[in-house]
């Protein structure tokens, strides 16, 4: 379990992934990170005491779950301050990472930590979600965007038998699982690395059920 900084940053030296490079990048975005929260509120100013552990490793923990050579495209929906998508970039920068916000100064301020972190495969799908024209990615994540049924509603046309989905979901994540309805998955929940009474819901979609679609119009 990481519990401070210091294991935050311990931790995030053993991923392959972090290089010089990468590891710049990250001090970088948790720089840019602190300078626009003085302007608007992209995560709790308590939070930023904390900020390798709360926002940079409970990112970069989804990590260890993709082959690299499956990390692209990935879709994170519901981006915010950019957690995990911009973490995910900064790590994997040759990975397409397409972040979906719908929120015009969270927008801004995606695209704009983009460009200054020199990621030109990181891109802000600036939109509602339902508004997205849907394509098919190897990666779905989501931190804390919706619940579990509602999410899968939303995005599953985005998604394969293949796509690997990454939800971080706090404590209701093994609820959710067990509550789903409707949908053929294989869905699983691991421990956060973050957070002890924390969950990630991990897994693939297969479809709806029968049961699922004859409840649609």
């Amino acid at each position: 379990m990481i519990a401070s900084e210091a294991e935050a940053r311990a931790w995030l030296q053993t991923l392959p992934e972090v290089d010089a490079a990468a590891l710049e990048r990250l001090e970088r975005l948790v720089g840019l990170l602190i300078e626009e929260n003085a302007h608007q509120n992209l995560v709790s100013a308590a939070s930023l005491d904390h900020v390798w552990q709360r926002h940079i490793a409970d990112s970069a923990q989804l990590l260890p779950h993709v082959p690299r050579e499956k990390s692209s495209p990935w879709l994170d929906l519901g981006t915010g301050a950019g957690f995990p998508g911009l973490v995910i970039a900064a790590l994997r920068p040759e990975a397409e990472v397409l972040m979906v916000e719908s929120r015009a100064r969270r927008i801004e301020w995606l695209a704009r930590a983009a460009e200054l972190l020199d990621l030109p495969r990181a891109q802000v799908l600036g939109s509602r979600l339902e508004l997205v024209e849907a394509r098919a990615v190897q990666v779905i994540s989501a931190r804390a965007f919706a619940p579990l049924d509602r999410l899968l509603d939303i995005s599953a046309r985005f998604s394969t038998a293949d796509t690997l989905w990454l939800l971080p979901k706090g404590r209701s994540a093994r609820d959710e699982v067990n509550q789903l309805s409707g949908w053929a998955h294989q869905f699983h929940v691991e421990h956060s690395l973050t957070d002890p009474a924390a969950g990630i819901v991990i897994g693939t979609l297969k479809g709806r059920t029968a049961n699922k679609r004859a409840r649609k119009p």
